[in-house]
């Protein structure tokens, strides 16, 4: 039998994956079952999300010749790109302000951090923060990070474009992605979820969510735990 979208029924699919565990019950058979199908369509709305947002018409132009201050020296905004045709920007929360960056923002780039090389495969990435580039290489060397590619944001103009300043100049975190094609550079897309989007007693968060750690989590009884949030550092040496 095959649905309206082509696909066979989740349930059905479901019941076909013949996996069982040592001792396990029926009731516990019946309820992985239907979890399994609610599984099975969870990953069918992510790859329509993903074909949706593939097939975005194009963004603006991007007019403005922002400048950035890598470790090496000054940038420009195309010199992120590389080679590359795409180029995904993490807006890090830490800006000159603050006596220490966000904890999950640092979260975040420390698991990014061994997929860079990957990533880099097909795209390019930058982590952009407003603190001055010698800070952030501080940072760095701290929390070990080797592939990261940081750039600082001085006069803040990227950020404050890009919604990473909130209202009275604090730090928001964003993720953009830019696209060039035949020398020309635009917008791609932009998380916009956040407080305004979420549902009720819900973290605001994006979807798909970028960090393992909460999708790890979120495989264990105790899930994500309203109380506990990452921190820069647990006394480990």
């Amino acid at each position: 039998m095959i649905n309206e979208d082509g696909y066979v029924p989740a349930a059905e699919l479901a019941q076909r994956n013949g996996a069982r565990f040592p001792n396990e019950s029926v009731e516990y058979r019946q309820a992985r079952d239907a979890l399994l199908a609610e599984e099975i369509e969870l990953r069918r709305h992510i790859e329509r999300v993903a074909v949706m947002r593939r097939a975005l018409p194009s963004g603006g132009k991007i007019k403005k010749n922002y400048q950035f201050i890598s470790p090496d020296g000054p940038v420009e905004f195309a010199d992120l790109f590389d080679d590359k045709e795409s180029l995904l920007i993490y807006s890090y929360m830490f800006g000159p302000e603050r006596p220490r960056p966000c904890p999950m923002c640092t979260c975040l780039l420390s698991a990014l951090d061994g997929e860079v090389l990957d990533i880099e495969q097909r795209m390019a990435i930058a982590v952009v923060a407003r603190s001055p580039i010698e800070r952030l290489m501080d940072f760095q060397r701290e929390r070990s990070w080797r592939s990261l590619p940081l750039y600082s944001d001085p006069t803040g103009d990227y950020s404050r474009d890009y919604r990473a300043l909130g209202p009275g100049g604090s730090d928001d975190a964003a993720i953009n992605v830019f696209t060039r094609r035949d020398g020309t550079i635009r917008h791609f897309w932009s998380e916009e979820m956040g407080p305004v989007t979420a549902d009720p007693g819900q973290d605001p968060r994006g979807a798909p969510d970028l960090m393992p750690l909460w999708t790890i989590l979120d495989m264990t009884p105790e899930g994500r735990a309203r109380d506990w949030y990452p921190k820069l550092s647990y006394g480990r040496n």
